[in-house]
């Protein structure tokens, strides 16, 4: 039998409770949800939509957005030009946006088919969902403590059952991020840069650190 040196690893605490923000290191779930948005930046044009702040829309989108809109759960966020919830369609405009950043949110909404089919729905035609969410990861919010809870960790597999429902599969595309090291390393709250690029790019379907989507509302 071998033997495994387990180092820093060997504690019963992660390294990071809080994905590496305690050290002001950009975390492994940021650096693949960052580049899965550059990757799709050229979807990010038009009247774009984001959740909390325009971080990404600017980023990715710059001259190419013509309107920036930025949604919030409740009142309060000086950013936000729409206080609504994605369970609650009659909060969110119809036909109204060419594209849609959503990264890390689905997992913290109860109703997960009620939100898909508002999103859809508040797709123009033609119009591009980007949207990311955790596989494996610590959990982020606890009901009771934060100001909402985290309900689901998914599978890229449960999630094209989902998007299928309301979207054609032609106009879905499915990606995942992580490898068993990576994994490793994102659970203890390690930053993208203490890891090799070649260890970051290595994708293994059984160890699912973030999933994407690309969903197209139909012409």
């Amino acid at each position: 039998m071998g033997t495994v040196e387990f180092g820093s690893l060997r504690r019963l605490d992660p390294i990071s409770p809080i994905f590496g923000k305690d050290r002001d290191l950009v975390s492994i779930e940021r650096y693949y949800i960052e580049s899965f948005l550059e990757n799709c930046s050229a979807d990010v044009k038009g009247r774009v939509l984001e959740l909390g702040d325009a971080s990404y829309t600017n980023c990715f989108g710059g001259s190419k957005v013509t309107k920036s809109d930025v949604l919030h759960y409740v009142p309060g966020n000086r950013d936000a030009t729409i206080v609504g919830d994605f369970t609650k369609p009659e909060t969110i405009p119809i036909d109204a946006f060419d594209c849609m950043i959503v990264t890390q949110t689905l997992q913290m909404i109860y109703d997960v088919k009620p939100a898909i089919a508002t999103l859809y729905r508040a797709l123009k035609p033609g119009g591009v969902l980007l949207l990311t969410t955790h596989g494996m990861s610590r959990i982020a919010r606890r009901e009771g403590i934060d100001d909402w809870g985290e309900y689901w960790h998914f599978t890229a597999q449960s999630i094209r059952r989902l998007f299928l429902e309301f979207f054609p599969e032609t106009h879905i595309q499915i990606d995942t991020y992580g490898n068993v090291f990576t994994a490793v390393c994102n659970l203890h709250g390690l930053a993208a840069r203490e890891v090799t690029p070649e260890e970051l790019a290595y994708r293994d379907p059984n160890y699912e650190i973030i999933i994407s989507v690309r969903a197209q509302r139909p012409l």
